[in-house]
């Protein structure tokens, strides 16, 4: 597509197979992708490809042979080299898919250093999903995209599906297949009347954009909202367990299956936020939850339930409220009372998507409940993708983190990230956001993959070997960059309320949303210990308990989120926390000026627009990260007042 950044698929990263003959066994939807795939290639680049669904090749001309070996729909294939050539195997035609774009991603390689032996690749969890929070018509407060930073949405445009540009949001699916990904909900779990008549009368809008990413695929998913029966069915009530409600969603949904034979399933967010939910009806979530998954049991289709319930109209005076409970105490008594095809999706953090928190204790405490684990691509509270803030370090420490001596990858069923991308030309607007994106796809197949390594390859990709350390050196270290300037210790939410940019110390400090940093002159901190607190460290299990209910053992980085400390309790790296918070904000901007430099520098490596916008933006990062650096120094200056140890120019 003429003026869009092809992200980490550029022509010529398919060099390699495109010089190269190429003999592609099987048949199929998929295999005919494959297939297109690689003639497209061939004719760029002067190589041949042959097709064959009958006997298998004998040892021929061939430099890479793809094959089908049966009819399954399993995701798994082995890759090889032997006899001079390279082969690709798979039993499911997914699997195929996979298979090919691992060649791509190895490159020259592929094809070079001798005899591999065949190892086989498979995804560790089945499910791999973005979650788009796109709205069909322009919301008056959310716009086209809640938490959207690149754009208006890919697939709504003036209140209807965009059938004009489906060819872009196939080109979205190859990308996203391209690192894994396999689902796609593709309207916000903020439903609004317009986005609610997608379940009913204009499925087939949804149907269209389905056929666009199916030869990737990619299934398609449907937020939902759960009061539908009464919005759209014109009954009274919405109560799961009555008979006229449960089987209003059995014959939506068969119609949805119609429309949509391979339809992934619904998405719901409830009784969170002013969103509807069971609790109106003195029902139990797992009620609600259960009620859908029986509608879309008979198809195979899944209902995503978010675990995101918690009271946000706290009185800011009260603190016995402590959000950070809220969804364990909510769901925890539920455990093993949601059907098979439920699955609780719980943030990775107890809170919002912060720069940094503690992982969910929900994670581990439901063993009886298939669980998702929901990460943010889309960069809210990460300098909403006008920074760099690549995030790989933060879900890779996620991913490993043992809540009882398991990690949260083997906990999980499937992995959701909120979507980063848009109609912006370059995807998610800030050209380096692609990165977040990319590793989310590989580290969701590959958990406890190394996301240094995931970096270095959707470097390798998008911008080929020229400016590979110097993209490095920007992109890696600025998740801690962006903490470093922004909240301390684990401490939040010092943001401009609603749309969330930008510093503002006590923004939300006295508001309803449960949100709150508790610094007076003495000391900053919320304190969640079980003896002294709300009792939110006792969640956890025995040994997390412990190591966070003392400040003397809580890691330091979540000093603040566990615990209400004076300005000169002394952390582990012998300075005081009032210093720590002067030097890092320092540091941060120090970092972002360094950064700019390298980027600069990169001016001949990498293509003129995207220089040219990864610079503004810089510009404007760096901006970003003065005026936190003064107001965050200034606030707490004032409000302790503690000279700085080195007389740098606090305000």
């Amino acid at each position: 597509m003429q003026g869009v950044d092809p992200a980490w698929l550029p022509d010529e990263a398919f060099r390699p197979i495109g010089t190269r003959r190429t003999l592609i066994r099987g048949s199929g939807p998929l295999v005919d992708t494959v297939h297109g795939e690689v003639a497209e290639a061939c004719g760029r680049f002067g190589g041949s490809v042959s097709r064959d669904s009958a006997a298998a090749p004998e040892p021929g001309p061939y430099d890479l042979v793809l094959e089908l070996t049966g009819t399954e729909g399993g995701e798994t294939y082995t890759f090889g080299r032997g006899d001079g050539r390279t082969t690709v195997t798979a039993s499911g035609a997914s699997g195929l898919l996979y298979g090919l774009f691992h060649v791509v991603r190895l490159g020259e390689a592929a094809f070079h250093g001798g005899d591999r032996q065949r190892e086989q690749h498979a995804p560790a969890l089945a499910l791999r999903m973005l979650d788009h929070w796109d709205n069909v018509a322009v919301h008056p407060v959310m716009g086209q995209v809640e938490r959207g930073y690149a754009g208006g949405s890919l697939f709504w445009a003036d209140g209807r599906a965009r059938g004009e540009l489906l060819g872009r949001v196939r080109a979205y699916g190859r990308l996203l297949a391209a690192c894994g990904i396999n689902a796609v909900a593709v309207n916000n779990v903020n439903v609004h009347e317009a986005e609610a008549r997608l379940l009913t009368d204009r499925i087939g809008e949804v149907a269209r954009i389905a056929g666009a990413l199916r030869p990737y695929g990619i299934r398609t998913h449907l937020s939902v909202t759960f009061a539908a029966p009464m919005v759209l069915g014109e009954l009274p009530t919405a109560d799961p367990l009555d008979e006229a409600v449960r089987a209003w969603w059995a014959e939506a949904t068969a119609r949805v299956y119609e429309a949509i034979p391979d339809f992934g399933g619904f998405v719901v967010k409830a009784d969170s936020e002013g969103q509807p939910g069971p609790f109106a009806y003195g029902r139990s979530h797992a009620d609600g939850a259960n009620m859908l998954g029986a509608a879309l049991e008979p198809y195979g289709g899944t209902v995503h339930w978010r675990a995101f319930v918690y009271d946000h109209r706290q009185d800011w005076r009260d603190r016995r409220t402590d959000r950070a409970r809220a969804a364990y105490d909510h769901f925890v008594p539920l455990d093993g009372q949601f059907a098979g095809n439920a699955v609780l999706q719980v943030k990775h953090g107890p809170m919002d998507f912060q720069v940094r928190e503690p992982v969910s204790p929900l994670i581990g405490a439901m063993p009886r409940t298939r669980l998702a684990v929901e990460m943010q691509a889309t960069q809210e509270y990460t300098g909403q993708q006008r920074h760099v803030c690549w995030l790989g370090p933060l879900w890779s420490e996620v991913l490993r983190f043992r809540p009882d001596g398991v990690p949260v990858a083997d906990l999980a069923d499937a992995m959701v990230a909120v979507s980063n991308v848009g109609d912006d030309p370059f995807w998610t607007g800030h050209p380096l956001a692609q990165a977040n994106l990319y590793t989310f796809g590989r580290l969701a197949w590959q958990p406890d993959a190394d996301p240094g390594a995931i970096l270095d390859e959707w470097i390798r990709l998008a911008f080929g070997p020229g400016p590979s350390s110097g993209l490095h050196a920007v992109l890696d270290g600025s998740w801690r960059t962006y903490e470093k300037y922004t909240a301390p210790l684990g401490v939040g939410w010092m943001v401009q309320p609603g749309h969330h940019y930008g510093p503002s110390v006590d923004g939300y400090e006295y508001s309803p949303w449960g949100t709150y940093h508790f610094a007076d002159r003495d000391g900053i901190g919320v304190d969640r210990s079980v003896t002294t607190g709300t009792g939110y460290a006792g969640q956890y299990s025995k040994w997390w308990a412990e190591v966070y209910e003392s400040p003397d053992t809580c890691p330091d980085e979540l000093l603040l989120f566990f615990h209400h400390v004076a300005y000169g309790h002394v952390l582990r790296s012998g300075k005081t926390v009032i210093q720590h918070i002067y030097d890092t904000h320092f540091e941060g901007v120090e970092e972002v000026e360094a950064a700019q430099r390298v980027w600069a520098g990169l001016a001949d490596l990498v293509g003129p627009a995207r220089h040219a916008r990864v610079a503004e933006l810089h510009e404007e990062q760096l901006r970003s990260a003065r005026e936190w650096r003064d107001q965050i120094n200034s606030y707490f200056l004032r409000k302790s007042g503690v000279p700085d140890a080195h007389g740098r120019r606090i305000y």
